[in-house]
């Protein structure tokens, strides 16, 4: 009995202090049914009364009456310490009865919306007042003290309180306790993280000497990359992604993978007239044409065999006649901004095909993280929009605009494309793609022979390289295959011979100053 009484604790008093005052009738009847008694400050206090239960204000409580403006309220020893000591300590026993406090059994507390804040204003002084101090402090000690003490962060886990309360006839246990200590410790976590990378963004420090991310679990999913991998996806906005998927079955880990990797190609791409085939996280096609049907189309062409089985993703809205093309081809994702009806009628045809709404997915992400071994590295994105402006003209020849707009275009696509990556493209459309080899040279040849397979083409081909060329065989290759046009970083200790050979074959050459390595 003895080992029983020290697992299930009584609850007979509660603190609720509450940002979102959602979900609090349905507590408050199962507190007052079990004569808990109510403290509480300001607009809770306030609420709690409307709702017609009886509360005691946290001043009246105390004996101290908040100041600053209410910044301080809770923070005093009474309610400290009665969440604090140690029910089984004679020491605490004593402590509590000489001053005169008493217990609180349960904390319930939310905190102030500054997650909310920052989306709402930019106003700095509204943003440091929604930093909660007492809340946090509370849930803490409460947290720490969970042998004696139950608390709860969130509206949501009010009805498995309810439950428990019933089940246990006022009382919680210890593996319950335990359980909301450490969504309470998370809770407090998450939203020091979010303060900590506010900081960190407005004194402009983007390596802080100790790095804290934070994220809200959006699923669970049903295995990683292959079934033998567990995998989840998280959103470190405010439990939401900034794509809906509005048909279709559940989407995996590489679908997620895929449909992120589509959408900043897509969306780095001129607005409305851009669409881009991946798969397996590597472009197959991409174009941009001011014809919708003809943009998916081009993009198509590059590589209809690998799109087979891809993700198609457009920064446009998708049209009927769109939706019957892309009805005719096995797809397991497709984005866009948006879906007329009609196409949505068509496109749910196929129930697992997935219809991924994007209207409101941004190239917003500064930092790209990824985890090696309890280890993270950390890099900014590659994501400059460049004009000719970044680029020098070192053969003799000089392009035309087309050809400048065209080898622009592949040098842009290029950055997304697995090392070692060569793009081909004409009419400001991917013809062959070359990627993820070793060798630069092994990369060229599969660009040609894509483009030999998939195209017929009567237009000037031009070429773009993720890095310098270390050889001259590489360019040698591009130009022997018919590219009229070649843009590529430059840094190779054989720059003149590239030049050269350039010269030598009559061939436009233009060199970057920035690469576009993608491992």
């Amino acid at each position: 009995m003895g080992n029983k009484k020290n697992i299930m604790k009584k609850i007979r008093s509660a603190l609720i202090s509450v940002s979102d005052k959602s979900n609090l009738k349905p507590l408050l009847q199962t507190l007052k049914k079990n004569n808990i008694k109510l403290i509480s400050s300001g607009g809770t206090y306030k609420t709690i009364r409307k709702l017609r239960f009886n509360c005691l204000e946290v001043s009246e409580f105390t004996g101290f009456k908040e100041i600053l403006d209410g910044r301080v309220k809770t923070l005093h020893p009474k309610i400290h310490a009665g969440i604090l000591n140690k029910r089984d300590s004679k020491l605490h026993k004593k402590d509590i009865k000489n001053l005169n406090f008493e217990n609180i059994d349960l904390v319930i507390v939310n905190f102030y919306p500054f997650e909310k804040t920052l989306e709402q204003t930019k106003d700095h002084n509204k943003i440091i007042e929604n930093i909660d101090v007492g809340g946090p402090t509370m849930v803490r000690a409460a947290a720490k003290n969970y042998k004696d003490v139950t608390v709860i962060t969130s509206p949501e886990e009010y009805f498995k309180l309810i439950d428990e309360l019933k089940k246990n006839r006022g009382a919680t246990s210890l593996k319950f306790r335990k359980k909301m200590s450490q969504q309470a410790f998370t809770e407090t976590a998450y939203y020091d993280s979010i303060i900590s990378n506010y900081f960190n963004q407005i004194t402009n420090t983007i390596f802080p000497k100790k790095k804290v991310m934070h994220g809200n679990l959006i699923e669970k999913l049903r295995y990683g990359e292959n079934p033998h991998q567990v995998s989840a996806i998280y959103s470190s906005q405010d439990k939401k992604l900034n794509i809906k998927k509005i048909h279709g079955k559940n989407l995996s880990y590489n679908n997620y993978n895929d449909i992120f990797s589509a959408l900043t190609i897509s969306k780095s791409l001129p607005k409305n007239i851009g669409t881009v085939i991946v798969k397996h996280a590597n472009p197959c096609g991409v174009s941009i044409h001011k014809n919708n049907l003809e943009s998916f189309n081009s993009a198509l062409a590059c590589d209809p065999i690998s799109a087979f089985g891809g993700i198609v993703s457009c920064n446009f809205r998708i049209t009927q006649k769109l939706a019957l093309k892309l009805n005719k081809i096995f797809l397991e994702v497709i984005v866009a901004n948006g879906f007329d009806k009609n196409a949505i009628k068509i496109l749910k045809t196929k129930k697992n095909l997935r219809l991924i709404d994007a209207s409101n997915f941004s190239l917003n992400e500064i930092l790209k993280f990824n985890s090696i071994n309890k280890s993270i590295l950390i890099q900014s994105e590659d994501k400059e929009i460049f004009t000719k402006n970044h680029f020098k003209i070192v053969s003799k020849k000089k392009p035309n605009k087309k050809q400048f707009d065209d080898l622009i275009f592949a040098f842009n696509v290029c950055r997304y494309v697995k090392s070692n990556a060569i793009v081909l493209a004409s009419n400001k459309a991917t013809v062959g793609i070359g990627s993820g080899q070793p060798s630069r040279l092994d990369s060229c040849q599969i660009a040609i022979e894509k483009m030999n397979k998939f195209m017929k083409l009567k237009n000037e081909i031009v070429a773009a390289s993720d890095a310098f060329f270390p050889f001259v065989d590489g360019i040698e290759k591009l130009v022997q295959s018919g590219v009229t046009a070649v843009i590529q970083p430059s840094g190779s200790i054989r720059d003149k011979e590239i030049i050269k050979f350039a010269n030598t074959t009559n061939t436009i050459l233009i060199f970057s100053k920035t690469r576009h390595f993608r491992h």
